[in-house]
């Protein structure tokens, strides 16, 4: 198999996690209903290739999400991993059942804009924190993780360019209703990796720490790794990224896939960074995926290493 060739860079870190979002962000979307063992076994073989956590589901209302509609069916399937398997609650109910189930790790969803606040959540975006925040307070004291997504950080459909002080108060919503974690994710795929760097310094000037950052990059125009490296520059070491580049937003028309996971391990083992992950067995697992849904992979790594056409 092809390997990068690695030139290290010291000034990155040394280790980053990947937090594989494909089993949920991933497949959110596909029109057709992936069958629950599909779900199970894609899980399974994406922990079998070395990453360390892996979004499992959403515990939202079937009628929202109806590819998601089997989260109870599905979370016990996994009980036998020992990787972290976070899953995202849209709010109290959804978190009984996921805390009902064994979840240690949450996730909520939050936007950074009144348009998509509206669109989501149907809500202003004051109105969606206070409805996270009982869950979070509550996830807590069950003592689970909470991680807070935060979307449209760089740019919005309906509003174009987001200012940088309103997803800063956003962001410092949600670290002081007590999550543990952000993820800053860029919808619609516009940032480029000035604007990328600019964010994390009025994040850090606001008192949110870089170790508590994690992103989230669209590839719409290409810049999803060339942001990754800008936050990896800045000290971030959380990327959100998806087996085989799936997934997309279903309230963001112009969104196009996230972030392979092939494509950023080749990126990262390149610059000599530890992800822990077997890019071979990913692929791998990618390629079966793709096979399931009866398309070839969109990642540009996936297709080099197991040329697909």
């Amino acid at each position: 198999m092809t390997l990068p060739m690695v030139v290290r860079d010291p000034q990155l870190p040394s280790r980053v996690r990947i937090y594989e979002v494909g089993a949920r962000d991933g497949l959110q979307n596909e029109k057709g209903v992936v069958p629950t063992e599909v779900k199970a076994e894609f899980v399974h073989r994406l922990a079998a290739s070395g990453l360390s956590t892996v979004e499992a589901t959403s515990f939202v209302h079937p009628k929202w999400v109806p590819q998601l509609a089997d989260a109870e069916a599905l979370f016990p399937q996994l009980a036998d991993l020992d990787v972290d398997l976070p899953v995202l609650v849209p709010n109290e109910r959804g978190l009984d059942r996921a805390l009902a189930l064994g979840a240690r790790h949450v996730a909520v969803f939050a936007s950074a804009t009144e348009s998509f606040a509206q669109a989501n959540l149907n809500r202003t975006v004051d109105a969606a924190l206070a409805m996270f925040e009982p869950v979070v307070t509550r996830a807590k004291a069950a003592n689970a993780q909470v991680r807070g997504y935060l979307s449209m950080c760089f740019g919005d459909p309906w509003e174009g360019a987001v200012p940088e002080g309103q997803v800063v108060k956003v962001c410092r919503a949600l670290i002081d209703m007590g999550c543990d974690t952000l993820s800053l994710g860029d919808t619609i795929g516009v940032a480029t990796p000035g604007q990328v760097g600019s964010l994390l310094t009025a994040l850090n000037t606001a008192g949110v720490p870089t170790d508590r950052i994690g992103v989230h990059f669209h590839d719409t125009y290409g810049q999803a790794l060339s942001n990754t490296l800008a936050a990896l520059r800045h000290g971030v070491t959380t990327v959100d990224a998806s087996a085989g580049g799936l997934g997309g937003c279903p309230y963001a028309k112009s969104a196009t896939g996230n972030l392979a996971t092939e494509d950023l391990v080749w990126m990262l083992q390149g610059l000599g960074i530890d992800t822990g992950v077997d890019l071979a067995r990913l692929t791998a697992t990618s390629v079966w995926m793709a096979e399931q849904l009866g398309r070839p992979s969109p990642s540009r790594t996936v297709r080099a290493l197991s040329h697909q056409d």
